[in-house]
């Protein structure tokens, strides 16, 4: 097929300010804690009515890869994920940050964000039929044990306190289950409480856990938020670039990863990035340094997020089944333009889907310069601004993106109470990072549990739904090996400690936060 021409047409003047202008407002939008890449799209749609189907496509898939991108500014230099896809990249990126290298590390997600976008749209460009029938293969099973091996990154993130860590994820898990069930209906923990019948929204329970520890500590002390870092300055592009050659393999990895979890409905960019981070740290050389500003943990983690967004475009457009909460939002604009998703759409209309294609890896590739620029501007911006400035400033976002959610103020409370709860969590060596895991992929668990073991019940072989399918028992089998990798190597340093009669080093707390 050539495709020349959807590239040309992609490359029209009014195409190419959408996918920049795109790019750009998703970016600053993505970077506000709380503002999501789904409201940001959502936002947006009516606006692209009035425009040719194939340019209002580029402006909101332009957006939505902006957004995603944007989440790790305040990811890396405030220490809150600015969207839920970001929340593995403040376990680096902050401290790389707090050391005075935040620009090195914008530079770095800048740089692992175009690449894992490229790789995202290239698959969606050659390869969407077949990727789709990864997305039909993955059942509930397969759900339940992915979110699991999402859940065994505790073990990662709770090194020296693992104890600590589990109990952070079962608090985590427990505020998952209140409110109604998934499956079911049941009305769950609510304590007669109205507000409280809807559960935690993620969102605020994300931004108070992150954001309100933060604020309070940059009341509370007497420090400067972040080191001015006097040798570096600028882009710091090459050492990036360095850094990206060292850890090429685990950029692509990641990547694929991303492409692979982004096809599957409901998986979405936080379990992309939660998996490829602990893949990074498992297959490191020096696993010791993820927590403490690692640029291979920025690398997995914002390669793989935005990798899911050209992925979950393919189940959206070959099987009409929307990979992300965004791609939802899209498909609903697809529909309203006239547009059959379908087998027979990158026949039928591809003139329409391979220019949307083409503006989304051109948007991609428009990342590069703006983000560079953004991010230049807004580490300098973070650092030099005074703060009794950036503390009230910091919590009036907070209390906008939370209410924003749902227009309401219960998640504003929400986000208030789980953020000074996770405070006092913190005095006491709880990090917030496990809760979080578990207030995301605790209902996609217990989605996943419930469904597969009613159908097993009902085919009376619950036990080989959970462990007779070749999908589920691999990723289950990755879920183990993560979860035992460090105890084994800390065994085998030990004992290896032993034979040389030296004393065995004991194992560093990963603060991840």
């Amino acid at each position: 097929m050539d495709l020349l021409p959807y590239l040309a047409q992609a490359l029209t003047p009014f195409n190419l300010l959408l996918a920049l202008g795109g790019v750009l407002l998703g970016t600053v939008i993505g970077a506000l804690p709380g503002l999501s890449a789904t409201m940001a799209v959502a936002v947006l749609v009516p606006f692209t009515f009035a425009m040719a189907p194939a340019s209002g496509l580029i402006a909101l898939g332009a957006i939505y890869t902006g957004a995603i991108y944007g989440g790790a500014f305040a990811a890396i230099l405030v220490n809150t994920p600015g969207t839920p896809s970001a929340i593995a990249t403040t376990f680096d990126g902050f401290p790389m940050a707090k050391r005075g290298d935040g620009n090195l590390a914008v530079t770095l997600a800048t740089l692992a964000s175009v690449v894992g976008g490229i790789v995202g749209a290239l698959a969606l460009l050659f390869l969407s039929p077949p990727l789709s029938k990864v997305a039909l293969a993955f059942g509930p099973p397969e759900y339940f044990w992915l979110a699991i091996f999402g859940l065994t990154l505790i073990s990662a993130l709770s090194q020296g306190d693992t104890l600590k860590g589990i109990l952070g994820a079962a608090f985590g898990l427990f505020l998952a289950t209140v409110g109604v069930a998934v499956v079911g209906g049941d009305v769950r923990y609510t304590l007669d409480q109205p507000m409280l019948v809807g559960g935690f929204d993620v969102i605020a329970a994300l931004i108070g856990l992150y954001c309100i520890p933060v604020v309070i500590d940059l009341v509370a002390r007497p420090d400067p938020h972040l080191k001015v870092s006097v040798q570096a300055g600028g882009f710091r592009l090459a050492e990036a670039l360095r850094h990206c050659g060292q850890n090429w393999f685990n950029l692509i990895r990641s990547s694929v990863v991303g492409t692979v979890v982004g096809i599957l409905p409901g998986a979405g960019g936080s379990i992309a990035s939660l998996v490829s981070y602990s893949e990074a740290r498992r297959t490191a050389k020096h696993p010791e340094r993820f927590g403490k500003g690692e640029p291979g943990g920025i690398l997995a983690t914002e390669s793989a997020n935005n990798a899911t967004v050209g992925g979950g475009f393919i189940p959206t457009l070959v099987l009409g089944i929307p990979g992300t909460p965004p791609d939802a939002v899209i498909l609903g604009a697809l529909l309203v333009q006239g547009i059959r998703t379908g087998p027979g759409l990158f026949t039928g209309q591809g003139d329409i889907v391979f220019t949307f294609i083409f503006g989304l890896l051109i948007a991609t590739i428009l990342m590069l310069p703006t983000g560079l620029l953004v991010g230049r501007y807004a580490y300098q911006a973070i650092v030099s601004i005074p703060k009794a400035v950036l503390v009230p400033t910091v919590a009036f976002l907070t209390i906008i993106g939370s209410f924003a959610i749902h227009n309401s103020m219960h998640d504003v409370y929400t986000m208030l109470g789980l953020g000074f709860l996770g405070w006092i969590l913190a005095r006491f060596g709880f990090q917030p990072s496990p809760i979080v895991l578990g207030v995301i992929l605790g209902p996609i668990a217990e989605q996943g549990f419930v469904q597969a073991w009613l159908i097993g019940n009902a085919q009376g072989n619950v036990w080989g739904m959970f462990f007779g399918r070749p999908i589920s028992l691999a990723i289950a089998a990755l879920a183990v090996i993560t979860l035992l990798y460090p105890i084994v190597m800390d065994t085998l340093k030990a004992r290896r400690a032993r034979r040389a009669g030296v004393a065995p080093t004991p194992r560093e707390s990963v603060n991840a936060d």
